[in-house]
């Protein structure tokens, strides 16, 4: 007996040991490119990752480069070529206490000792050959960005399933947006994604430009860390006809458009420490705002400003000189021979506090700098399917930070309406 159970127990090991490899390459899909596709990528990369004057190596496996602030990427945009870096905005609005180029982010600090870029530089993630292989996949399956959220369709269709959860406001005309992202570090496979975000837009309804930034669980885009939760920012302006040259927006900074002007903060960095069901609760303030007199959109984290899209980027929608939407909440996507993800927390908005993501201390600033709670009425919950995931807006006007607020999300597995 003995003898058969250790035959039993070697079959059984074997099995896991042929099952395991097979699962984590399906996690960590390594795409091979041909010849002439690898010197097309090689040609992009040049393009993007420009030269560093110092780098370093984080422990996920990331390059962070230090690069001078005057030569980065953005100004390779054909609207930007004869602009000069902007080293802060000439008005802020009042939560904004500094515009140095760099200072100590607190609570949660992105980058781990050892890491300084010198003055006159600013701190970028390098783009890898697979980073662009599995965004070039991943677009091909039909994600190339959030959705838009100033539709009331559901956002299924034939390339994927979109799902959103948020709290919406507009259309109205105001100078920027400010919100509390709690972190969560939801469970996808390597082609799904699941995000929280906070969101600008302006311009006609259907070919309107946007502004995203939160965090993301992305592990076609950020493939070294696979479920971890990374800071990005995402920005388009659609065209009604293609326009030679012209850049219609991409995730961080893979293509020109976005300055980078801090030395401490890289867009695509890992966020941590994160929530913990019915524990301790993390979460990251963010900020997006019009400079009044230039009317580039700057964004900051932690009050520091970590650049800004110029104008000039967005003249011909109108979103130069204003808002007329904006958006707070959870979004996830996935193939559709793939059942859906984890939002935010992956629990329901029910259950509240410490168990389920949040968006609070949303705040609007209007075209003078004053930084107001949005009227009540003004808000209002979405969700592209109540039977997936749920949003639940709340406002106690008795605590502060609380007086607007969003709790969202849902759990993995839903077969949509």
């Amino acid at each position: 007996m003995a003898s058969f159970n250790n035959f039993v127990l070697l079959i059984l090991l074997t099995i896991a040991l042929i099952l395991v490899p097979e699962a984590a390459q399906g996690r960590r899909r390594r795409v091979i490119p041909s010849g002439e596709q690898k010197k097309e990528l090689e040609r992009q990369l040049k393009a993007i990752n420009e030269p560093a004057i110092k780098s370093f190596k984080t422990q996920q496996g990331d390059i962070l480069d230090c690069i001078d602030i005057h030569k980065q990427l953005a100004f390779d945009h054909h609207l930007l070529k004869n602009q000069s870096v902007q080293l802060k905005p000439t008005s802020v609005p009042e939560w904004i206490t500094s515009n140095k180029i760099s200072r100590k982010v607190d609570p949660l600090q992105l980058l781990q000792e050892g890491i300084n870029c010198p003055e006159g530089t600013v701190i970028v993630k390098r783009t890898t050959m697979q980073d662009l292989m599995h965004a070039k996949r991943l677009k091909s399956m039909g994600f190339d960005g959030p959705r838009h959220f100033i539709t009331d369709r559901n956002n299924n269709d034939s390339t994927g399933q979109f799902y959103v959860a948020t709290v919406n406001y507009g259309p109205s005309s105001f100078s920027g947006v400010k919100g509390h992202l709690n972190l969560w570090d939801p469970q996808v496979s390597q082609d799904q994604i699941s995000l929280a975000f906070m969101a600008v837009a302006g311009g006609p309804k259907e070919q309107f430009a946007s502004i995203f930034v939160g965090w993301m669980v992305n592990p076609s885009l950020y493939q070294l860390s696979e479920d971890h939760v990374r800071l990005y920012t995402y920005w388009s302006v659609s065209f009604e006809l293609p326009i030679e040259g012209s850049m219609s927006g991409c995730y961080d900074i893979t293509c020109p458009g976005f300055v980078q002007v801090s030395k401490t903060i890289p867009l695509g960095a890992l966020l941590q420490p994160i929530s913990v069901y019915n524990g301790t609760q993390y979460d990251i303030s963010l900020s997006l705002y019009q400079d009044r007199v230039k009317g580039d959109w700057w964004f900051s984290y932690h009050e520091e400003n970590v650049g800004y899209w110029p104008a000039s980027l967005f003249m011909a929608r109108g979103f130069a000189n204003r808002a007329n939407y904006a958006s707070w909440g959870g979004q996830v996507y996935s193939p559709v021979t793939e059942k859906t993800p984890v939002m935010g927390s992956g629990n329901w908005p029910s259950e509240g506090l410490s168990k389920v993501a949040y968006v609070n201390s949303i705040k609007i600033i209007d075209h003078l700098g004053n930084v107001l709670d949005p009227e009540i009425d003004s808000l209002k919950a979405r969700e592209t399917s109540s039977k997936c995931y749920k949003a639940m807006y709340i406002h106690e006007e008795d605590k502060d930070i609380w007086r607007r607020a969003l709790y969202y999300g849902g759990p993995a597995g839903c077969i949509g309406e």
